[in-house]
């Protein structure tokens, strides 16, 4: 008996008041009777299920490490970056990332699958705090985490310049997240309203369709997504 008639005999059965599991049973027993009666068959056929359950969540360990298996140990240069080479490297990454990242935020909230599947859980609060910042799901952390040690390599960086450039990234994504619009923020640091802060932050996450860039601010004025970044009243 061949597949295709079992499926065909399970229909049948289906429209019959015949069990529904009874051709499955036949074929299974009728052809592979020798490895069903195997008192060896029900440990086979547990560790085998075990293995391939954990199958889904050893792929997402596997991801969660996955820049240290594609970035192998690199050499120490013997010269230090300038100070000018490394406040670009460090500006240059920033500006990336804040690219990859504004396209990877506004698709997760335009696609119900994907803002629900992946990045509702950062929404849990409407009034971001410190540690908020890495109240994130496992694919998030792991894209982050990509494009956090992929531009440095992307544009050349020195060794110091990729370490200075993870500090400074984790800093202003605390800072993004923290609740307090201090003088010495850097939104207020630097002028012109280019750099948005906690404070517009804050606002994404009271009005979640707007401020989708995680640092600057010309994605969100370019696309017309921006909101005023003072902070808004709860109601």
């Amino acid at each position: 008996m061949t597949l295709v008639q079992v499926f065909e005999t399970i229909w049948e059965s289906f429209q019959s008041k015949d069990s529904v599991l009874q051709p499955m049973w036949d074929y299974v027993r009728l052809n592979h009777s020798e490895t069903l009666r195997s008192p060896l068959f029900p440990v086979i056929l547990t560790v085998a299920s075990y293995f391939v359950l954990c199958l889904p969540y050893l792929v997402c360990d596997i991801m969660a490490v996955a820049q240290w298996i594609w970035r192998p140990p690199v050499p120490l240069p013997e010269q230090a970056p300038t100070l000018l080479e490394l406040a670009g490297g460090v500006t240059g990454s920033l500006l990336l990332f804040d690219l990859q990242y504004f396209i990877w935020h506004f698709l997760h909230h335009k696609i119900r699958w994907l803002y629900v599947t992946f990045h509702a859980i950062h929404h849990n609060y409407s009034a971001p705090f410190a540690l908020a910042t890495q109240c994130l799901s496992g694919w998030e952390l792991v894209t982050v985490g990509f494009w956090t040690t992929l531009n440095p390599i992307l544009l050349r960086c020195h060794l110091l310049t990729t370490w200075m450039f993870m500090v400074v990234h984790v800093y202003v994504s605390v800072e993004d997240h923290c609740g307090y619009d201090f003088p010495w923020s850097t939104s207020r640091l630097i002028p012109f309203g280019v750099y948005g802060g906690p404070s517009k932050h804050d606002v994404h996450h009271q009005k979640p369709n707007t401020n989708f860039a995680p640092h600057f601010s010309h994605w969100d004025k370019l696309f017309g997504t921006h909101a005023d970044f003072s902070f808004a009243k709860t109601q």
